[in-house]
């Protein structure tokens, strides 16, 4: 700031004999001034990194999941805020077996970075780590992968929190006892085995619940609905279901609804407000909770262009701008956590959107 005002200024001109000491001083408040900015090269770094052209894909678990594409939407607004440009690849179902085949494409094609939700930690590892040996930034948000296969996960809040939380939210309206189920999606999905083993955890707390089984509608919509169904119908005495998957609740929903266990079997789990506010206003559902889906991808947007730019390598510690979220501080193992999960119930099911 200074330097352009003594070039600018006719009242600051030295004559010509003094010129070498001015040197000296001007090399003396170079040297100043590089060292009052060695403070700052990070904050320096952040705003030379460049985004504009970037190019980024992403792989979500299932394609017409809502809860996909609203994260989806999210890395979309990301990317864009940044100059750069995001596209979708995926497939309808939720598995590493069509998952695997789409990264190996989208390698060939050399983007900026690749997110991906993973459906299998260990499955699509060895596929992404070829990714990255092209010199594509690897991001996983929502279910991570292996470790070694991606640089950041985005994580949406923390597993131990999330499973804790449903745990209690079903003991409070079954009365902390009876018969309970689990309704997750795939066997092999990170995210859900991680919140499961949580849940037993936590259920430790509480005797007087006891875990009769886990289903699995593998994230598919009517899958899901027969998996209900056959628990009320195997465990007659069962009080009620967890479902941490906005597929499984929204389909669990629709079959209590219409059924005689409504109201005697609760229902609580993961889920978007839009998706279930009509099963709390008929009673099938009490209360349930989520984060915002778009903030996770967009908060996994910012990673990918912060990564893809340089400014951040993905080790704990690093810090990088995520626009409307502020900064973000990478932990352990690369993971960034968006935050606390919300609980929605009919006080509030109608203030979202999403």
């Amino acid at each position: 700031m200074v330097e352009p005002e003594l070039r600018g200024s006719t009242a600051h001109r030295v004559p010509c004999r003094r010129r070498p000491i001015a040197g000296l001083l001007a090399l003396a408040c170079g040297l100043l001034l590089a060292g009052c900015g060695a403070a700052d090269d990070d904050e320096a770094r952040r705003a030379a990194t460049p985004t504009e052209g970037l190019t980024v894909v992403s792989i979500p678990k299932q394609l017409d999941n809502p809860y996909e594409e609203i994260e989806q939407r999210g890395v979309r607004r990301a990317v864009e805020e940044l100059g750069g440009e995001s596209r979708i690849v995926g497939a309808t179902d939720a598995s590493a077996a069509s998952q695997i085949p789409l990264i190996g494409s989208v390698a060939e094609q050399r983007p900026d970075a690749l997110i991906i939700a993973g459906t299998d930690a260990d499955a699509v590892a060895p596929a992404l780590r070829q990714a990255a040996e092209r010199g594509v930034k690897v991001v996983s948000m929502d279910s991570d992968v292996a470790r070694d296969a991606r640089a950041v996960f985005v994580n949406q809040a923390e597993a131990r929190q999330i499973g804790r939380d449903q745990v209690r939210i079903l003991a409070e309206q079954v009365g902390d006892e009876g018969e309970i189920a689990i309704l997750s999606a795939t066997a092999t999905a990170t995210n859900q085995n991680a919140w499961i083993a949580a849940m037993k955890d936590e259920l430790r707390r509480h005797p007087g619940l006891r875990l009769v089984k886990v289903a699995y509608g593998d994230d598919d919509d009517q899958r899901s609905y027969q998996e209900t169904q056959g628990l009320v119908r195997e465990f007659p005495r069962l009080k009620g279901i967890i479902a941490p998957t906005a597929v499984g609740i929204a389909a669990a929903a629709r079959y209590l609804s219409g059924s005689r266990w409504k109201e005697k079997v609760a229902l609580t789990g993961l889920g978007t407000p839009r998706q279930l506010r009509r099963y709390v206003d008929d009673g099938t559902v009490e209360e349930f909770a989520l984060w915002n889906p778009e903030d996770v991808g967009y908060l996994a947007g910012h990673a990918a262009a912060a990564l893809a730019s340089g400014e951040i390598t993905g080790a704990a510690g690093e810090t990088f701008r995520a626009g409307k979220l502020g900064v973000r501080t990478i932990g352990r193992g690369g993971e960034v956590v968006l935050g606390p999960p919300l609980r929605f119930n009919a006080g509030n099911v109608r203030d979202f959107g999403f």
